[in-house]
């Protein structure tokens, strides 16, 4: 059995509305470009109470997802019915079935309970990113991008439009491409949801990451499960699409990887 850490809630908003367009548009399954990296979106058929969007696109019937560890949920109505029911075990009229029984009972919390929820959490503001000015921000920074890390965890996406005004057509800075890639063996842990391979993860927005501790006891529990208590040690998990990328962090100097990690932090 697969373990995972709660999701980090701020800026779903902005994440909600880039468009399958420009997410197909950062795909790139055969490795045309030949960087190694080779995206690809977690297709799925989609729950009987979402509808799609209008800028929806489909393939064999199915849509493309972004939310979740294995962007298993369409949207934020999705994720959060799925949060109530299976994380905790509590019914809705989106999502009638116990999850421990199998059987529909009465719904146990208000479709507007659940629609204020999801309001809540299309409108949590983004994380900024601090001390922008300084010199091993600078650095790091362009060091993420010539090391290859911001393949995937892509700087800069754009929102469509929106009635929530603040998120609507936006460019925002999250640090992803909502695609799924291969990580490796030693983050294959035998886990699938809709299309997605085992050893496949979508790409963790990296924004606010140097805020997590603060939620989390003052330290950090990352990848999918945890399992890294520091940055570094996270970056020397990844493999599959992403092991030329840590083999180009670890062959930079000691102050180098320095700049790298207060950039992240």
């Amino acid at each position: 059995s697969s373990r995972f850490t709660p999701p980090a809630n701020t800026g779903l908003g902005f994440i909600e509305l880039v468009s399958d367009t420009d997410i197909l548009g950062m795909s790139d399954p055969n490795d045309l470009d030949g960087d190694g990296i080779s995206g690809v979106p977690n297709w799925i058929t989609l729950p009987s109470f979402i509808s799609p969007n209008i800028s929806s696109i489909s393939q064999n019937g199915k849509y493309i997802h972004r939310f979740g560890k294995k962007a298993a949920a369409f949207n934020l109505l999705h994720q959060t019915v799925n949060a109530y029911n299976q994380d905790i075990g509590i019914t809705s009229s989106f999502e009638p079935k116990d999850v421990y029984t199998g059987l529909e009972i009465d719904p146990e919390v208000s479709d507007l309970t659940i629609r204020n929820v999801v309001f809540y959490l299309q409108t949590l503001k983004e994380p900024l990113p601090r001390n922008t000015e300084n010199s091993d921000f600078i650095q790091g920074k362009n060091l993420f991008i010539n090391t290859g890390c911001e393949g995937c965890h892509k700087e800069s996406l754009m929102t469509g439009y929106s009635t929530i005004a603040p998120v609507s057509n936006k460019i925002f800075h999250p640090y992803t491409d909502l695609l799924l890639h291969d990580m490796g063996s030693v983050l294959d842990d035998g886990y699938t949801e809709g299309s997605a391979k085992t050893a496949e993860w979508r790409t963790p927005p990296l924004w606010g990451l140097g805020l997590s501790p603060k939620s989390q006891g003052g330290n950090y529990f990352l990848m999918h499960d945890g399992r890294a208590s520091s940055i570094e040690e996270a970056i020397q998990l990844h493999g599959g699409e992403a092991l030329s990328s840590k083999n180009k962090f670890n062959q930079l100097t000691a102050i180098e990887k320095k700049a790298i990690l207060f950039f992240l932090h």
